[in-house]
């Protein structure tokens, strides 16, 4: 059998290195020079433009394979609970939509971008996410008329339900995101806007260790578990 090529193969710095970087820049609002002047700190001189670079080339795959890790632990899980909800975001002035779903524990399942929020867009949305998560015992929404019209036509509206708070954890799961959209001075393109939240939500959900749900040795165990799954990443 040939052996899987090296991702890192052709790249002068080292796999910590890429790891590090990519790390910084999606998980942290940094901007590409604040990642420049940190890793400059720390004896490491690079360009922001090679951190585009990296994270561009690298952030897709890492975060393929943190999904991948993942969707496989959760087969054997019960989905309860999704919590589905849209924001707009400006592209060149025009205005665009992300959609995410969010299971119970506020981890983001995902994300996906369209011009329009309509039924058609809505449709398309929950396919793709049912379709690669299986079906959830109940589905929060607010009160978009675009889900009830799509769920209908999915057979699942029995399992809609809306309430006044019952989708913080969808409306809270946005405001990473809109942190790294104002060091980011806004998305320029609507596929660079798809990559990034689907690359941010990735990366969110690996470091996402609940610290205001257990003490502070857990949260150090949970946080020194997923520093180390991620230098293994793409290993």
């Amino acid at each position: 059998m040939n052996k899987p090529k090296n991702p890192f193969a052709y790249f002068h710095s080292s796999p910590e290195v890429i790891r590090m970087v990519v790390m910084l820049y999606v998980r942290f609002p940094l901007s590409l020079r604040n990642v420049e002047d940190l890793l400059f700190e720390h004896g490491v001189d690079i360009c922001h433009e090679t951190v585009r670079l990296w994270w561009n080339r690298f952030g897709p795959a890492f975060a393929a394979d943190i999904k991948r890790q993942r969707i496989n632990r959760m087969k054997g899980f019960t989905q309860w609970r999704w919590h589905v909800d849209e924001v707009f975001v400006k592209i060149n002035g025009e205005t665009h939509y992300l959609w995410r779903a969010v299971d119970h524990e506020g981890e983001i399942l995902e994300s996906y971008v369209t011009k329009k929020r309509d039924k058609k867009a809505a449709l398309r949305f929950f396919k793709k996410t049912l379709k690669r998560y299986g079906k959830p015992e109940a589905i929060v929404t607010d009160g978009l008329r675009s889900y009830p019209a799509a769920m209908r036509e999915l057979g699942n509206l029995e399992r809609r339900e809306m309430g006044r708070w019952l989708n913080n954890r969808a409306e809270n799961s946005h405001l990473p995101l809109r942190r790294r959209e104002r060091v980011m001075l806004r998305f320029r393109r609507m596929k660079t806007l798809q990559k990034f939240a689907s690359v941010h939500a990735n990366v969110y959900n690996h470091f996402n260790a609940e610290r205001h749900l257990v003490d502070r040795q857990t949260y150090k165990a949970r946080r020194s578990a997923a520093l180390a799954e991620w230098q293994t990443l793409m290993a």
